[in-house]
């Protein structure tokens, strides 16, 4: 049985995942309560069974352990609040543009069109050849300081 829990909620997690990584924001709402979903099951899973410990008798090895539970009531409510928001959200887009599609930023459009590379090898060079230029041209006399 946990595999097939553990399975699930890999699947949830994958097919969350890449819902995710949408640009249309319906999907990305569905893609976290994929998410939201995965993590619940994994929290079932953790969990035992056994008698409810809430009437007292019997024996507490027997006991189911009420954290997993109290931790997926505690995510349906986090996961319901953070779906109204995007929904509300996507609820605005959908009035402003008639699209629910997320745009780009402008700023990462820019960055993207000048194509950064890895700053720290090219530091490392422009360091190189600055210390060889200087080391090759003529060399630089310090002022003499007046006294």
């Amino acid at each position: 049985m946990t595999t097939l829990l553990a399975a699930t909620a890999a699947l949830l997690f994958g097919l969350g995942t890449y819902l995710l990584l949408q640009r249309k924001l319906s999907r990305i709402i569905i893609g976290l309560s994929l998410l939201t979903h995965g993590a619940n099951v994994l929290f079932v899973g953790a969990g035992r069974r056994g008698t409810a410990p809430i009437d007292g008798r019997g024996d507490p090895a027997s006991f189911a352990d009420p954290l997993p539970q109290a931790l997926v009531l505690t995510a349906i409510v986090i996961s319901f609040a953070t779906t109204t928001l995007l929904l509300a959200l996507a609820y605005r887009s959908w009035l402003l543009t008639d699209d629910d599609e997320v745009d780009d930023d402008v700023e990462d459009r820019a960055v993207a069109s000048r194509g950064h590379a890895d700053t720290e090898i090219e530091d490392e060079a422009a360091l190189t050849s600055a210390v060889s230029a200087t080391t090759e041209a003529e060399p630089v006399i310090p002022e003499e300081v007046e006294t």
